[in-house]
Formats: C-alpha cells, sequence, structure tokens
C-alpha cells in the first residue's frame, strides 16, 4: 500500500468514490462546514442524488469560492431518518481509521499486518495525513465500532473516529482546514467487500481507548505539569466535538469511562461536553446551524442534523 496516493491510475474522483461505496437507493448524510465561520450543513439524500452533477457543481462552489469542507457519511440511513445518530443507521457499510500522526509509518503498519485485511481506499488528506476505508458487510453497529476501537488503538487512528456515523472527506475536494489548501486523493486497492472473520483483532471497550488517548495526550504536553484526568476529558470532549460527532455519543463515552469514578458519570460527561462546546463556540466568530440552505434540485430532502 503506497504511503502517497497521488497521480496513479487507481486514484478515484467523488463520483466514482460514491458510486462503488454505496447502492443508488442508499440515503447518505453529506456535511459541508465553512472554515471561516465555522457554520454547519448538513443535507441527507441518496447516493444517486449527491453523485449527480447538480449536487456535485454545488459541493464544488461551496468548496472553492466559500472555503467549505465536504464529508459524507459512511454508513448509510434508515429511510426516515432526519438526522444523523446511532439510532438513524440502516447498516454498516465501512470501517475506517483517521490517521493524524506518523501517516506514512501507520500506513506501512497497516500494510504488513496479518490483523487487518488490505483496505480498499486510502485518502490523502492533508500532507502525512490520511483516512483509511475498509468495505464491509454482515456487520452489526456494536461489532463494528468495537473494532473501530481496538484498529484505532493498534495502528494509531484517532479514536474519536470510532463511531459508525463518522463523517469522512470526499476525495477530489480541496482541505480548507489549513492555510495551505490541499486536494483530496483518494486511492482504490481492492474491491474487495469483507466479514468480520476478516479482521483477527480482538474488540475491546471504549475504556480502553480513552486511556490510551489520555497516556498520548500526556506523553505529547510540552507542559511540565500533568494534565488532570479531567483536563484530558475535556480535551477528548473538545477533540470529538470539533470533528462532528454528537454531543449525546460524546457524553455517553465519557460516562461509561468515568462510570466507575464518579457517583453522577453522566452530570460529569454532560458538564465537560457543555464546557467543551462554549470553548469551541468562543473560538469561532459565529456558530451557527444553517437550516434553510438546499441542495440544488428542488426535489432534494433538506435535513438538517
Amino acid at each position: 500500500m503506497n504511503a502517497e496516493p497521488s497521480g496513479t491510475s487507481n486514484e478515484v474522483s467523488a463520483v466514482d468514490y460514491i458510486g462503488t461505496n454505496f447502492h443508488p437507493s442508499d440515503r447518505i448524510a453529506l456535511l459541508v462546514r465553512n472554515t471561516n465561520t465555522g457554520e454547519t450543513t448538513q443535507r441527507i439524500a441518496t447516493a444517486e442524488r449527491i453523485a449527480g452533477a447538480s449536487t456535485q457543481d454545488w459541493l464544488r462552489h461551496k468548496n472553492e469560492k466559500e472555503a467549505c469542507d465536504i464529508y459524507i457519511g459512511m454508513n448509510p440511513l434508515k429511510p426516515e431518518a432526519r438526522t444523523r445518530t446511532k439510532e438513524d443507521i440502516q447498516t454498516i457499510r465501512h470501517l475506517y481509521l483517521d490517521i493524524d500522526n506518523d501517516g506514512p509509518a501507520a500506513l506501512m503498519k497497516i500494510g504488513q499486518s496479518n490483523l487487518v485485511p488490505p483496505p480498499n481506499y486510502t485518502l490523502n488528506t492533508s500532507p502525512e495525513k490520511f483516512q483509511v476505508v475498509w468495505r464491509v458487510e454482515a456487520f452489526e453497529q456494536q461489532q463494528a465500532e468495537a473494532l473501530l476501537r481496538v484498529m484505532a488503538r493498534k495502528f494509531g487512528g484517532d479514536p474519536a473516529a470510532t463511531d459508525s456515523t463518522r463523517v469522512l472527506r470526499l476525495p477530489g475536494f480541496l482541505n480548507r482546514k489549513y492555510l495551505t489548501e490541499f486536494r483530496v486523493r483518494g486511492q482504490r486497492h481492492t474491491a474487495r467487500v469483507y466479514h468480520l472473520s476478516d479482521f483477527r483483532l480482538r474488540a475491546e471497550s471504549i475504556a480502553g481507548d480513552l486511556r490510551a488517548h489520555s497516556r498520548l495526550s500526556t506523553q505529547r504536553s510540552s507542559e511540565a505539569r500533568p494534565l488532570s484526568q479531567s483536563e484530558r476529558d475535556w480535551s477528548y470532549a473538545k477533540r470529538a466535538l470539533a470533528r462532528g460527532d454528537d454531543p449525546e455519543e460524546v457524553i455517553r463515552r465519557l460516562a461509561d469511562f468515568r462510570g466507575s469514578e464518579k457517583s453522577n458519570p453522566e452530570y460529569y460527561a454532560r458538564l465537560t461536553v457543555k464546557k467543551a462546546q462554549a470553548e469551541l463556540a468562543a473560538s469561532k466568530e459565529r456558530t451557527t446551524q444553517d437550516t434553510t440552505a438546499a441542495l440544488p434540485e428542488p426535489d432534494m430532502p433538506a435535513r438538517t442534523g
């Protein structure tokens, strides 16, 4: 598996990526986030509509003219879904890793491992940062999320990107998060569809993820004083929220993790997430949820979540 998926015959466009990974009738979440204002728009539509020329033109305009980042949900939603929560997921279609640190080394480790099969796609999202995607079927939601957690621990993936509602970047669009623009490139490695038996990793609890993340945060901190556990929890919550995780899901994770240490873990988790939300809001000029924008076609289901 190449560490730099660019300029090869296996490179995929956004339309190819959508067409290969989803059925035309699958209802998928699109997330459009303005990097200047923090304004976020979510729309739910069929894969066929999202891959259509009108929507792709709209997304390119948002991406190139309005400095918006473009993300797509990796698991289809139920026909009646109006939001992107765990309860809205219809089926598990993908497993994935979001690798922000030591990207080339992590890709090499994945490629040499006999614990996971070769991934279907590698997305180069910014210099030395990658998203790795496996196509799967016949997974229960809990099975998939447990495996995502242990894979993130094993290969250095982001522990905040281990839920079934995750959105990933769409190849072909610019990453507008940083001062220097970077076009996201996706490379196809295989067309296989995997099953649980193809993954040899043992699923473990969310507590291990948070403890591993806490240790990593402490090791990387340049402060002389080690961070307290509450500070690490707050940092974890802030990072997860910034990446688009459902606040209620972040609360659940923290409450589960601190359940044996706090007299009222849900209250503690909710307060931690509330503080993290306030900090994120204060760091932006304006953070609003756009409920009026629509995709360009009039019969497009305009839903927010």
